[in-house]
């Protein structure tokens, strides 16, 4: 019997952690950033996926790592990359079994929705233009 906190083996969240330094096309302002941001985070549910997900994807993007861990851990969010540039919800775990000695795979995709995050709502790049 596990712990109320415990989680079955091979199921536990992978640690969140900010994307590698990135440059945008040409440098912007931290009010273009912001309006693209704005412009992800409205448009981004009409593309699929349930819309607790991507508020809750939006609050850990705006959140220090600890919190955005337990934001993506309480909402359900399966974490593909610690970026969080990919993520499915619960429904949208693949499901695999390996057997170990017939070595078959089996994807169960389920009803779920991947969700992809540019670089840009997660963090700034670094040719960001600071204005005085």
């Amino acid at each position: 019997m596990g712990c109320a906190g415990s989680r079955e083996k091979g199921t536990e969240s992978k640690k969140i952690r900010k994307p590698k330094a990135w440059k945008h096309s040409e440098p912007i302002t931290r009010e273009q950033l912001t309006q693209m941001r704005e412009e992800f985070w409205d448009t981004a549910p009409h593309y699929g996926g349930r819309k607790e997900i991507w508020d809750a994807l939006r609050a850990a993007a705006e959140a220090d790592s600890t919190l955005a861990q337990v934001i993506v851990d309480s909402a359900g969010v399966i974490i593909q990359n610690p970026d969080l540039t990919i993520c499915y919800d619960e429904r949208g775990l693949l499901l695999i079994l390996v057997l170990k000695y017939i070595r078959i795979l089996i994807l169960d995709v389920g009803a779920g929705a991947k969700y992809e995050l540019p670089k840009y709502v997660l963090s700034e790049p670094t040719n960001m233009v600071h204005e005085n």
